[in-house]
């Protein structure tokens, strides 16, 4: 994501408090014990050290290298995104357009999207992948269905299907809920906004930072809300009730320039602006499953309630709080406990010091931590060694976004005003792959 292009983003000289604790077991070494412990023959030990030194050389690079350039916007392009079904890749750019390829064939764009007033700073496909939303510095969200281009049968071209106002700055980034019946936007008005995919009414605003609004993200069930701010704060929202369950970042972080779950939902990814991608745990707790299943219980007993006569308010104001006071979200689906969340890894190598630049990960082929940087490369990392893999070299502008494929080996990218280009990255083929 890109925003503004006139908008300064000088950060503040602050101190990085998150740190990860030193004297932690190295994994590599307990994995390595266990199969020295289960050699037979002492005298195979050298020979089996080398044999793994040559996988790890071969595993080491993920090889991918460049498939297809896509030219076409005629300014930065500020978001990247794949389909949940990968059949397509669509782009934003501060050219107020968006661009949609079908990935099996890239040589043009099967649908191009106009009508924001302004550059268009991220999108996001709805989790069927027939809507696009985008966000806009015309303040705007806006909900386009694709047509036959989108797959769902319905027929019929692009087209813009809401407009949803009430934003009052720039419209920055957004989220679909996985059920798609949901939409989070920020913005730099400060606020996170949840709208009803369908009506396109805003269900609630939640006041959520005192600065900028770089990033949302739903968790996957949906129950979740995971925003991050230039204010320094990533912070977790009972998305049913706009609670703030948990601060995982305290003041003293640099500005955070994105955030986002983990697949599996137990992580968050937060980007800050003192180029480190840190993953932070969220534990869940054991010991206040009891308490928080009775409130669970008459949170249930409320929303029921309600459909015949209208409690008190402060009936669902008290479960808020008592939700965030003991960090614990009240979901039908799960109990969380974050007051134990805790930095496990952080990823460096990378230059991220004034872009608001997302990663992601890539769980098709190993696992990896994937974002662009500011010295116009991709980068990629092991997920639990903390290794940077490979460097793809190619951009010749800040790779300001970046996607990877849900089940192919596939990697986007974007580049801004000095690039204007979106570049596809795939994997060799064994037989190629330099070793």
């Amino acid at each position: 994501m890109h925003g503004p292009s006139t908008w300064p983003t000088t950060p503040p000289q602050r101190r990085h408090g998150g740190e990860e604790r030193r004297g932690r077991r190295r994994r590599g070494i307990f994995f390595l014990s266990q199969e020295i412990s289960k050699t037979p023959n002492p005298c195979s030990l050298p020979r089996l050290r080398l044999a793994r030194r040559g996988a790890m050389a071969a595993e080491d690079n993920p090889g991918y290298a460049l498939r297809a350039t896509l030219a076409g916007h005629r300014r930065a392009v500020s978001a990247v995104k794949f389909s949940p079904d990968g059949r397509l890749l669509a782009s934003a750019s501060a050219d107020k357009l968006l661009r949609v390829w079908s990935t099996s064939d890239l040589a043009s764009p099967v649908a191009e999207l106009a009508g924001h007033g302004e550059g268009v700073s991220d999108l996001a496909f709805s989790p069927d992948g027939r809507l696009i939303a985008s966000a806009s510095d015309d303040r705007t969200v806006r909900i386009w269905d694709l047509g036959d281009g989108g797959g769902g049968g319905g027929g019929g071209e692009p087209r813009l299907m809401k407009t949803l106002s009430g934003h009052t700055n720039y419209a920055f980034c957004l989220a679909f809920s996985p059920h798609g019946n949901m939409l989070a936007s920020g913005s730099f008005d400060e606020t996170v906004r949840v709208w009803e995919v369908r009506s396109g009414r805003c269900l609630r605003v939640l006041p959520a930072h005192s600065e900028p609004v770089t990033s949302v993200d739903f968790n996957r069930d949906g129950a979740m809300i995971v925003s991050g701010s230039y204010d320094g704060l990533c912070r977790i929202w009972d998305s049913a009730t706009g609670h703030c369950i948990k601060t995982l970042i305290d003041d003293e972080s640099p500005p955070v320039s994105f955030a986002k779950f983990s697949p599996n939902g137990k992580f968050v990814l937060a980007a800050t602006l003192d180029s480190k991608l840190d993953l932070c745990l969220l534990v869940m707790s054991a010991t206040l499953v009891g308490v928080m299943s009775v409130l669970l219980e008459v949170k249930m007993y409320i929303r029921s309630f309600q459909q015949s006569y209208q409690p008190p308010s402060m009936l669902e104001t008290i479960l808020g709080t008592i939700s965030q006071e003991i960090g614990v979200g009240l979901s039908a689906r799960r109990l969380w406990n974050f007051s134990a969340g805790k930095f496990l890894k952080t990823y460096t190598g990378h230059v991220n010091t004034k872009y608001c630049i997302p990663a992601a990960f890539s769980i098709t082929n190993g696992k990896y931590i994937v974002s662009g940087s500011e010295d116009k490369c991709v980068y990629i990392w092991d997920l639990q060694s903390r290794k940077i893999l490979q460097k793809l070299e190619g951009h010749t502008d800040t790779v300001i976004a970046v996607s990877c494929h849900p089940n192919e080996n596939m990697i986007a990218s974007g580049g801004l005003d000095g690039d204007k280009t979106v570049k596809v990255w795939v994997q060799k083929e064994e037989d190629q792959m330099e070793v």
